[in-house]
């Protein structure tokens, strides 16, 4: 493995939705590296279990999360249903934190800020996913995601949970604010 992509290679982050959620569909992270290396992906590496894995590739995107796809699925024990992978390049996770809603993220003390990947549909078909109870949840439409803010003292209030219950669930991937902001340094450039 090299420090830096060959020339025809480009970084990608790739979003792996379902697994090693609440004790189903494990993926240990280092079997997973190992596969992905397998398949000839260069600069392998995870970052936290919940599915955020760093390759370079001179593949397209959609090429790259098909390859991951099959690679879970072949590999793991896993409910293929839940399984999906979105491919990010540098400048698609860029227009995430740099287009977010003003001051979204910046009061960690005081909401619990995400961004909700889209896979597959588009923000304004997502926002029908959602109902959020005023006074406690915020959302706001961007590209290729949706910005959610609660009010972290009144979480046991907020309908982000709802989500859950939606078809259009399975076409998004959650990741803390927190963590997109350290995706989006970690990803090579």
């Amino acid at each position: 493995m090299t420090d830096s992509p060959a020339a025809d290679t480009f970084p990608y982050l790739a979003l792996l939705r379902g697994i090693n959620v609440g004790g189903r569909n494990k993926v240990p992270m280092k079997e997973l590296r190992g596969h992905l290396e397998g398949l000839g992906f260069q600069q392998v590496s995870t970052y936290i279990a919940s599915g955020n894995v760093f390759l370079a590739s001179n593949d397209d995107a959609g090429s790259v999360g098909r390859q991951i796809e099959a690679a879970l699925t072949d590999n793991f024990d896993l409910d293929d249903e839940l399984i999906k992978v979105l491919v990010l390049d540098r400048a698609q996770l860029k227009a995430v934190v740099e287009h977010r809603p003003q001051h979204f993220g910046e009061r960690p003390d005081l909401y619990h800020s995400d961004a909700i990947f889209l896979m597959d549909i588009d923000a304004d078909t997502a926002m029908d996913a959602f109902r959020p109870r005023e006074g406690v949840d915020e959302i706001w439409a961007g590209e290729g995601v949706i910005y959610s803010q609660r009010l972290s003292s009144e979480l046991t209030k907020s309908r982000l949970s709802a989500i859950a219950a939606s078809p259009l669930y399975k076409s998004m991937t959650i990741r803390s604010w927190n963590t997109t902001q350290k995706l989006w340094e970690r990803l090579p450039g």
